[in-house]
């Protein structure tokens, strides 16, 4: 083995080490996709829930001439959440794809430095045995 070849080896610790942050990255970006996913969720539901307000205030104000202000009030604070919870929506959706890229870009990291431990693993091994 050559000098400048030992100095960019990673030794097994070293290897070791890269490896268990890499695990601990993966394992955070998949917990930050599990909670976008979940807020995405949620935010669905929102939008559902204000169209369907939205809807019902249209109705009222259809049924209830005489309370047409107060109807008409109702609808447009619902058709601003139902517009608010659409742009919600939008950014949990966002979220949900940055999570995935972090995720694939963790996992990634973290194979290549699973094979950097099995490689520093194998030099060790093969020193051990040429002693």
């Amino acid at each position: 083995m050559k000098t400048g070849q030992k100095a960019a080896e990673t030794t097994t610790a070293e290897a070791l080490q890269q490896w268990r942050e890499a695990e601990r990255t993966v394992a955070v970006a998949r917990r930050g996709r599990v909670a976008a996913e979940a807020a995405a969720l949620a935010s669905q539901e929102a939008a559902e829930a204000a169209i369907a307000t939205a809807s019902a205030a249209s109705a009222t104000a259809e049924a209830a001439k005489a309370a047409l202000a107060s109807a008409s009030l109702a609808e447009s604070s619902a058709a601003k959440t139902a517009t608010a919870a659409r742009a919600v929506v939008q950014h949990s959706r966002g979220d949900v794809a940055d999570a995935a890229t972090d995720v694939a870009m963790s996992e990634v990291a973290e194979a290549e430095a699973h094979e950097r431990y099995r490689e520093a693993s194998a030099r060790a091994a093969q020193k051990r045995n040429d002693s």
